[in-house]
């Protein structure tokens, strides 16, 4: 049985198992651009917590990895999308020219399509070898937080708001869906598929909600402050579209004591869950103090 202890180790087998899986479903008319965009580097944070949370339940995390590589296969369809002109009209993501720059706007599309396709022939080419309900599930979580119930909400809502002062409500609201629902189906399926009751489940609903806000808390405080050099994108962009931030309703110390604050209620979840032990607090407690 194979345990995680190194973050790299875990990249390493995220990165590898991408590759292997796009070289396995891509299309070669859109191969280059799809792996372009993925070999652009990131945290791997989503299939990172689903990997890590599906091993401390379980202590075995192989199970997990065809729905990891789809979660990342479909944050990545978002970031060329959110990077459109249409958009957010980004030219560099992760130090990089953006997909629709490297190639053209029309190729970004299809190769974000094309992502979002192949994630879900991933994860139901898992349910024929083994017909078992937790695939099922984390298939469900994993399309309703990246359908119009999640993620796209979520973007449709902050096009909705640019150029508009919006309260706190409606803030979380763009956050819980736009960055927090991706969030939540990654540990939900790591969860599930390591054998969490419904207790513990109603548990990680919880600290992925306060990781989710946590998470973009912290973008928005890295585009006030942050060094373009580590998060590989210019800053105040935010600022540039017109756009509602945590930090502009609230300022920037609020924002930095209410990141805190969200982070450390994760942790006590994770706690709660008998976890602090576990790879996957540590990463969290790490991920606070991130710069990028």
């Amino acid at each position: 049985m194979n345990t995680l202890y190194k973050e790299t180790d875990i990249i390493n087998i995220i990165n590898n198992e991408i590759l292997s899986y796009l070289k396995k479903y891509a299309g070669k008319e859109m191969y280059e651009p799809m792996e372009y965009s993925i070999k652009a580097g990131g945290k791997r944070f989503r299939p990172m917590i689903m990997l890590l949370l599906c091993e401390a339940f379980s202590n075995n995390y192989e199970d997990c990895i065809p729905f990891a590589v789809a979660i990342e296969c479909i944050h990545t369809y978002s970031l060329i999308h959110d990077d459109l002109p249409s958009m957010d009209n980004d030219e560099l993501r992760r130090g990089l020219p953006t997909c629709h720059i490297k190639f053209d706007e029309a190729t970004a599309i299809l190769a974000g399509d094309g992502l979002l396709n192949i994630a879900f022939e991933i994860m139901l080419d898992k349910i024929p070898n083994d017909f078992n309900k937790k695939y099922l599930l984390a298939t469900k979580y994993i399309s309703d937080a990246s359908g119009t119930k999640g993620m796209i909400k979520g973007q449709a809502l902050d096009i909705k708001y640019e150029n508009t002062s919006i309260n706190k409500e409606m803030l979380l609201d763009i956050y819980e869906n736009k960055t927090g629902k991706l969030i939540l189906a990654s540990m939900l399926a790591g969860a599930i598929i390591g054998g969490a009751n419904d207790e513990q489940l109603k548990l990680v609903k919880n600290i992925a909600y306060n990781i989710g806000i946590a998470f973009q808390i912290k973008d928005d405080i890295l585009d006030i402050e942050g060094d373009e050099k580590k998060i590989g994108k210019p800053i105040k962009s935010d600022i540039k579209n017109h756009k509602s931030t945590y930090v502009s309703i609230y300022g920037l110390e609020k924002a930095k004591d209410d990141y805190l604050l969200f982070s450390s209620t994760a942790l006590k979840g994770l706690e709660d869950l008998g976890f602090k032990e576990k790879s996957i607090y540590k990463y969290i407690k790490k991920l606070i103090y991130r710069d990028n």
